[in-house]
């Protein structure tokens, strides 16, 4: 029998509710042998299991060890006795991975548990998993516990097409796989990965909280201490393709709904959320220990709202309002197992999710203030500017106090700063115009824009375009093609036009200065936005105006104002996370592959950590930013408005050198970067929506 096609098509039974256990240890057990061994493990991170996890992981690993022996294969099994046996062993060995996982990873400090206490279950890990592999090499057959391992890596190296930190992190511990000990030698290469991951470090030191930008690989980035996942229509669609086995989640699902299978075209947009609903279920999953264990401080899972209602309060709120309940039922049970057993009072029923508002629309400002009010979390994102995220933030605060007024616990806030995005744009405006003016020296322009092109691997360049739609398309970074202005294909083209210098030197040293005042733009907006709201100096001003404002009390002010993250997103460098670090009020948000990057720079002999301590309060190189400003566009994104202004001197923050020419809300549409990232997020929507209603007219 195929081991590995067993475990890979365990389809877990359905949780019966309420759980019929008799202690914790049974509780576990039971969960575990019906196909939920994460579950199982992260029942344990408990305030309450403080004092008792090794009493309790004893009694577990006690029945445990019973369901191992008893699952040794006969000569006279069934087939169908076969494949249950070989899910129990897998089940065990997972169960007792994870556990492990935990204790070493941040959940174990998150839940209080003591150095000691966790070293010794961790050693009664090692010592139970090595007793069980050699029992089944005395069985003789292909090894459970090989195929365990081999698949949680596998697993691994899928994330993000294999680009990833998490993936990197696989191959790191597959090297150090022992034969004939597999399981016991994964925890602890998996120990050195986690705890010597500069994450890991960050986390531990206090300086920073981290997200994932990407729906899967999870766990890993949580033993990291990563408290929140941001996630699109592009992720979702990510999801699917990086896990195909999610369509059997959806088409279970979509049979709930017979009213889909009759007419799918009229039921499009609640199809794409349910197919959202289930690429993120698993993330929710995952991060609903850490909600429950921080009061819903930590451990959001962010959901994109469909970007073609994003101008409308009414839809948008009422969109919102189907998917928070929608969660709230799926989780319902989920929960129920996670918190069984335990006195402490907690919300179990909460959903773990914020949504994410599309900063490009004026709406935003009530849409976020609504659902905060209605003690539901927010993301704003689409945002690339100071003025949208400081006014983004004040609705914040107006939503969030009327919740706390009205006794309403609140759910932890973020503000989206998508550096990056605003880089490219910034790239692409000024790629535009350098090239345009190239042009004007030679004589056969097409032929120049399409040999260029051509060196940069450029996508999207038609010969039946215009010129200047020829230039728009070669010299967009948010394509990927002109990643930058000192690659040496845009280099020779400059240089041969003499328009910034005499020699190709003169001109490289001009495009280098170009790119690195446009590097720095999104972090210089990350820190200004921060310094405004969450400075020593100016975060006690605003707990003032909070309390003055809307007649919250010292410890109610706290709470809202603890409540709302700064979150840049989008990066492109390694510096573009660890110069926007703080400790508090602030979640860096990052790609897998980014992770790598910011992994790797943390590897370099020069590299300290230490310098990097509340870098977000760093102020700008006075040189680099009077560059930038030169550029309409930056000032639009690093500008306040008058409207601020009067907000700001209200509080009692200092606005001189803020500029007035920042971008009003009506102006937010038909900003560049907005404009663009819309385009892109509505296109994914609805070629994910598409890929949604075609599976379920293949089910019908």
């Amino acid at each position: 029998m195929d081991v590995r096609s067993v475990i890979r098509e365990e389809n877990p039974k359905n949780l019966p509710s309420p759980p019929q256990s008799l202690d914790h240890a049974d509780h576990m057990l039971q969960t575990a042998l019906l196909g939920y061994p994460q579950l199982a493990t992260d029942h344990l991170l408990h305030g309450e299991m403080r004092g008792k996890l090794a009493k309790t992981v004893g009694n577990f690993i006690r029945r445990l060890d019973l369901e191992f022996r008893k699952s040794a294969p006969s000569a006279e099994d069934s087939e169908n006795d076969r494949k249950s046996k070989i899910l129990v062993r897998h089940n065990a060995y997972e169960a007792l991975i994870e556990i492990a996982m935990n204790l070493i990873g941040i959940e174990g400090i998150w839940a209080g548990f003591s150095s000691e206490e966790k070293n010794r279950v961790f050693n009664h890990m090692v010592e139970t998993l090595e007793t069980w592999e050699n029992l089944e090499g005395k069985n003789g057959g292909v090894s459970i516990a090989s195929v365990t391992v081999e698949e949680l890596i596998s697993n691994m190296k899928k994330v993000q097409g294999g680009k990833s930190m998490v993936s990197e992190m696989g191959k790191e511990i597959e090297g150090e796989l022992e034969e004939g000990r597999k399981t016991a030698s994964f925890i602890s290469a998996a120990r050195r990965a986690i705890q010597e991951n500069v994450y890991y470090q960050m986390t531990l030191r206090g300086m920073c909280k981290f997200g994932n930008d990407y729906a899967v690989g999870l766990r890993w980035v949580r033993h990291l201490g990563f408290v929140q996942v941001s996630t699109n229509p592009t992720l979702a669609a990510k999801a699917f393709e990086d896990f195909p086995e999610l369509w059997e989640d959806f088409k279970r699902a979509v049979r709930d709904h017979p009213e889909w299978l009759r007419d799918p075209e009229r039921y499009k947009d609640e199809i794409a959320m349910e197919g959202t609903i289930t690429a993120l279920l698993d993330n929710l999953r995952v991060f609903s220990p850490v909600a429950l264990l921080s009061d819903y401080q930590h451990g959001m899972v962010s959901y994109q709202l469909n970007p073609n209602i994003s101008g409308s309060l009414e839809e948008s709120v009422s969109d919102a309002l189907k998917v928070y309940s929608r969660i709230q039922e799926y989780l319902r049970v989920y929960n129920e197992y996670l918190t069984w057993g335990y006195s402490t009072p907690v919300e179990a029923g909460r959903p773990d999710v914020v949504f994410k508002v599309s900063g490009g629309s004026p709406a935003a400002t009530e849409i976020t203030a609504t659902l905060t009010s209605l003690g539901i979390g927010t993301n704003d994102t689409v945002v690339f500017s100071v003025a949208q995220e400081a006014l983004l933030i004040t609705q914040k605060f107006k939503g969030l106090a009327q919740a706390v007024k009205k006794g309403i616990p609140i759910t932890q806030t973020y503000e989206t700063n998508m550096g990056g995005r605003l880089e490219y744009h910034l790239r692409d405006v000024l790629g535009e115009e350098l090239l345009t003016e190239a042009l004007e020296k030679f004589d056969d322009k097409h032929g120049m824009v399409h040999e260029l092109a051509q060196k940069l691997g450029a996508k999207g360049v038609d010969p039946s375009l215009s010129l200047e739609e020829k230039v728009k398309c070669v010299t967009s970074a948010f394509r990927g093609n002109l990643k930058s202005f000192t690659l040496d294909s845009f280099v020779d083209v400059i240089s041969k036009a003499k328009i910034r210098g005499n020699t190709e030197e003169e001109t490289f040293e001009h495009l280098k200065g170009l790119e690195e005042l446009v590097q720095q733009a999104g972090v210089y907006v990350t820190q200004r936005v921060y310094q405004l709201f969450f400075s020593p100096e100016n975060r006690p001003k605003w707990l003032e105006y909070l309390q003055e404002e809307y007649g919250l009390s010292e410890d109610q002010a706290e709470d809202v104002m603890g409540k709302v993250d700064v979150l840049p997103a989008s990066k492109r460098r390694p510096n573009d996370t660890y110069l926007t670090l703080a400790s508090r009020n602030m979640t860096n948000t990052e790609f897998p592959d980014h992770q790598v990057n910011v992994l790797r720079a943390s590897r370099q002999e020069w590299f300290d950590l230490s310098k990097f301590e509340d870098s977000a309060l760093n102020e700008p190189d006075p040189k680099v930013l009077g560059g930038l400003l030169e550029f309409e566009d930056f000032r639009k994104a690093y500008e306040i408005t008058p409207e601020l202004k009067a907000i700001f001197e209200r509080v009692g923050v200092r606005t001189e050198g803020l500029g007035e020419g920042g971008l009003k809300p009506e102006e937010w549409p038909e900003f560049g970067p907005v404009v663009k990232t819309m385009r892109g997020f509505t296109r994914d929507y609805i070629e994910f929506r598409e890929k949604a209603v075609a599976f379920v007219r293949e089910i019908a």
